[in-house]
């Protein structure tokens, strides 16, 4: 098994530098977070971590995982690290009691698992039954807070003429299509969160998560930027499998875990934010751009051709509500975002 190396510091110290208001209000905080083994939860106890050290916080954070054993394999800095402790078990029927908690954090997904995200049910239930098993949890354990990571899936298909994505935009997934599986168990999540918060007193918050790039991102997951990364690394002409005119925006990962503690502490109660940059490029220009960073001398080859005189697909949020009034922004440009990940992962 792979040992992933620790985030890079200078990023976690710029998480630290705009979310230090907040550290002093968790000092001595006990969280309760799922999702801890993925991509976005390794970024939030990270910086847990780090905040400890620099800050003398003493936040003790309990993470649930399936497989501690593995986990503590890949990531021994997190898992021997004072202060977070692993528990073993799935999000559909976990059972730990072991005090109270000040706060949990939902970040449990499958969506970066090609094989989980084929069994449509499954990736509903765990969406949906999940997350009130994790609500319940919450409640049983004295927890005040409770942040929900969702997804810009939420709003089902853009539409090529729209823009950006506005958090009171009323469009939704397909229901008729399996594949909305996922937008429509994040759907039900978010309700879930709203219902609970409302019937048992408890603050939640809901960060819709738009496309992000960073060290950790799964190089081997149905995520361009990943794909494109891993093959031009291993010396490998990057071939983009559609026409290349989508286009998306990336936030990188340290930008995103400080937008998520302030969502956590900041933002309103069972009120939704977008996360993501605004910033937009297309998939061909994505893989140009790391082909650029990584080798020139690569080449990107489009398999299809755009059809004539249509709009490209868009997936871009409208950040504006998270900007304003959680004092958040874009604190690391997209071509220097992309840069750190391509060196992350060079070794």
């Amino acid at each position: 098994m792979t040992v992933q190396k620790p985030l890079p510091s200078d990023d976690l110290d710029l998480v630290i530098e705009h979310t230090r208001e907040i550290w002093r209000n968790l000092s001595g905080a006990r969280f309760f977070i799922t999702g801890g083994t993925g991509f976005i939860g390794t970024w939030l106890l990270e910086s847990i971590i780090h905040a400890n050290k620099h800050l003398q916080t003493d936040i003790r954070a309990v993470v649930l995982s399936r497989n501690p054993n593995n986990y503590a394999q890949r990531l021994p800095h997190i898992t021997s690290a004072p202060g977070i402790t692993l528990c073993s078990g799935d999000v559909l029927s976990f059972n730990f009691k072991d005090g109270s908690f000040d706060g949990v954090i939902h970040a449990a997904t499958d969506v970066g698992n090609t094989q989980k995200t084929a069994d449509y049910l499954a990736v509903f239930d765990v969406n949906v039954s999940g997350t009130r098993r994790v609500l319940d949890f919450a409640i049983e354990n004295g927890a005040t807070r409770f942040l929900l990571t969702s997804s810009g899936a939420v709003y089902g298909v853009q539409p090529p003429e729209l823009q950006q994505l506005m958090e009171n935009w009323e469009g939704a997934p397909n229901p008729s299509q399996l594949g909305s599986a996922y937008g429509e168990g994040k759907r039900a999540a978010e309700w879930l969160s709203s219902a609970y918060a409302r019937q048992y007193n408890l603050e939640a918050k809901i960060a819709r998560i738009f496309a992000l790039i960073g060290p950790g991102m799964p190089l081997h997951g149905p995520f361009a930027a990943g794909n494109f990364i891993r093959d031009a690394l291993h010396g490998k002409n990057i071939t983009v499998n559609g026409d290349g005119s989508p286009r998306r925006s990336y936030l990188y990962a340290a930008d995103m875990t400080i937008w998520l503690w302030h969502i956590f502490w900041h933002g309103k109660n069972t009120e939704a934010y977008n996360l993501g940059a605004t910033a937009d490029l297309s998939i061909k220009e994505l893989a140009e751009a790391v082909q650029h960073q990584v080798d020139p001398n690569l080449s990107v080859e489009v398999m299809q051709s755009s059809a004539p005189n249509a709009l490209p697909p868009r997936y871009i949020p409208d950040t504006s509500k998270a900007q304003l009034t959680l004092g958040v922004r874009e604190y690391t440009p997209f071509s220097t975002a992309l840069q750190k990940t391509i060196d992350w992962n060079r070794g």
